[in-house]
């Protein structure tokens, strides 16, 4: 924490002159009667010194006045209270306090839908966490590029088209509802009917040949997918800094290879491409049919930003069942001796239905995420008719939002419509709730962010409470950080709005005739509504203005 930097440096210096260099690592206290822990002892139980080291620690933090009280427990676990007082100024700085020291240049890759087919709820974990790491990380003070790298190349497009040319259908003239019907019939086909495959394949190569016919004809079709996609993710809050895909690194593939052939890095294998590094099984970089593979673009992606981007890591956001695809790819990027840079997968579970199966429509397709918002607006309406469209809106997103954030990124999980939309749990519902009844408190009464000092000698528990755990919030935004987590912030912004809910329903805090005991809830009320408004930034979530 901010104010514990100094404290922080002195205690790690000890710990350097009895030969120990880690850094010291500021917890949450377990311990519910005190706010921070300190664990670097526990594991230094059986140093000879520890007796000596200890006391040292004693002497730092009992000069220390931002510490109130502490205890050392016999497994040298270190627990800490902070000076209440002290810590009120953090509350007017937390976001200059928490900016990152130096300054990371990152391209979050997210999103990665195909052309020619809907978004669907596979979408969702993506967008999703895609979008809060960008913002908390550009919060935190990072130089972030966010690239939704399409899938717009290869073979689904090479069938689209023969399925057009097929059905005499003019592709030029088609519309969005149109496509996303053609794209699965394409695909069927090819995988039954030979001839259709063998003519997809030679359209295909056409395409990677530049043949003007076929590359005016993909266009179209992109063209058409992806306004679509556009709108779509619009209606979402989602947008992108990049619209790049992999039609945008084709023409750079074929020197890639010839390249990693020269430096013996490849080499043919019945007519497909496999990587030398001695692996079981090897790396396939390209079919023998000549065709690439997620990992040959995945490859050229990686150059091309090399080529044209200034950064120092990307951060692919892609579901956990990828983790063989990118553990190759990294592997590969290093046996390549491609420029080091730290590449890293940001694996996540599936979404389910409420029964724990695989989202579907009725049909048995694959859900499409408008479906899931729209259903997500009618059952709003339902429970609360006299909400604004708008307001509907904004409530229906926060619920795809929060529901899907407050979850771990690594667990599964079932969207339940009943459960998230439910206005007393931890629910997008719950937290945006919280924000309007504030938001109300603080228009109906006269506070004056003039006169909005705390007399801490009039603050009862729940008051006491809420600002104790404000002070958690640079913890949490470091952790969230450096494991890319955002449910840390999401389990947070529920933790304080039950706090505020708490201090809120427990009296009519306008109707208190103790003027101090007024501003002083009303001061809380307002670093309430700060923190809950960046919290919910930082997750990617638009408060409402009324509910």
């Amino acid at each position: 924490m901010y104010l514990l930097n100094p404290l922080k440096k002195k205690l790690e210096n000890i710990l350097k002159d009895f030969k120990i260099v880690e850094n010291l690592d500021l917890k949450i206290s377990n311990n519910l009667s005190y706010d921070l822990q300190i664990n670097n002892l526990v594991k230094q139980q059986k140093n000879k010194k520890i007796e000596e080291i200890t006391s040292k620690f004693i002497e730092e933090i009992e000069k220390d006045l931002n510490i109130s009280d502490y205890e050392i427990t016999k497994d040298y676990f270190i627990n800490l209270n902070l000076d209440l007082n002290r810590y009120l100024d953090i509350l007017e700085n937390v976001e200059t306090n928490i900016k990152v020291k130096k300054q990371k240049k990152i391209i979050i890759d997210y999103g990665g839908p195909n052309i020619g087919k809907p978004l669907h709820v596979g979408h969702l974990r993506s967008l999703n966490i895609g979008r809060s790491l960008y913002n908390i990380n550009k919060i935190a003070g990072n130089k972030i590029i966010s690239d939704i790298h399409l899938g717009d190349w290869g073979m689904p497009v090479a069938q689209i088209i023969n399925f057009c040319e097929n059905k005499g259908i003019d592709i030029e003239k088609l519309e969005t509802a149109q496509l996303e019907e053609i794209y699965p019939s394409a695909s069927s086909l090819y995988k039954q009917d030979i001839n259709f495959q063998e003519t997809a394949k030679n359209i295909n190569k056409k395409l990677n040949d530049s043949d003007p016919e076929y590359l005016k004809k993909w266009m179209s079709i992109k063209n058409i997918s992806l306004d679509s996609i556009k709108k779509m993710l619009g209606t979402l809050n989602h947008t992108f800094d990049l619209w790049l895909g992999e039609s945008d690194v084709n023409k750079i593939i074929p020197k890639m290879l010839k390249d990693l052939e020269k430096n013996k890095k490849i080499s043919l294998e019945n007519g497909a491409y496999v990587s030398n590094e001695k692996t079981d099984p090897k790396i396939l970089i390209t079919k023998s049919d000549g065709s690439y593979l997620y990992l040959t673009t995945d490859l050229a992606t990686v150059l091309n930003r090399l080529d044209n981007l200034d950064f120092d890591a990307i951060f692919y956001v892609v579901d956990k069942r990828q983790k063989l695809h990118f553990e190759q790819l990294f592997n590969s990027l290093d046996y390549f001796q491609f420029e080091h840079k730290h590449y890293e997968h940001v694996s996540f579970g599936t979404i389910n239905d409420r029964d724990g199966n695989p989202f579907k429509t009725r049909e048995g397709g694959t859900k499409q995420l408008k479906e899931l918002l729209d259903e997500t607006k009618n059952y709003i309406n339902e429970i609360n008719i006299n909400l604004d469209f708008e307001t509907v809106e904004i409530l229906a997103n926060t619920v795809l939002t929060y529901s899907d954030l407050i979850t771990n990124r690594q667990t599964d999980y079932k969207f339940d419509l009943k459960r998230f939309t439910n206005i007393s749990g931890k629910t997008g519902i719950y937290v945006q709730y919280a924000l309007v009844r504030a938001k109300k408190l603080i228009s109906d009464s006269d506070f004056s962010e003039d006169n909005d000092k705390i007399d801490i000698s009039k603050l009862d528990k729940q008051d006491t409470d809420l600002l104790k755990a404000l002070f958690k919030f640079e913890i949490l935004f470091k952790k969230s950080i450096e494991n890319n987590e955002p449910h840390h912030i999401a389990d947070y912004l529920y933790e304080i709005s039950n706090l505020f809910n708490a201090i809120y329903q427990s009296e009519n805090i306008l109707n208190n005739n103790n003027k101090i005991v007024r501003t002083n809830k009303l001061t809380i009320t307002n670093y309430f509504i700060r923190y809950s408004l960046l919290l919910q930034k930082c997750l990617g979530i638009k408060p409402v203005s009324k509910m």
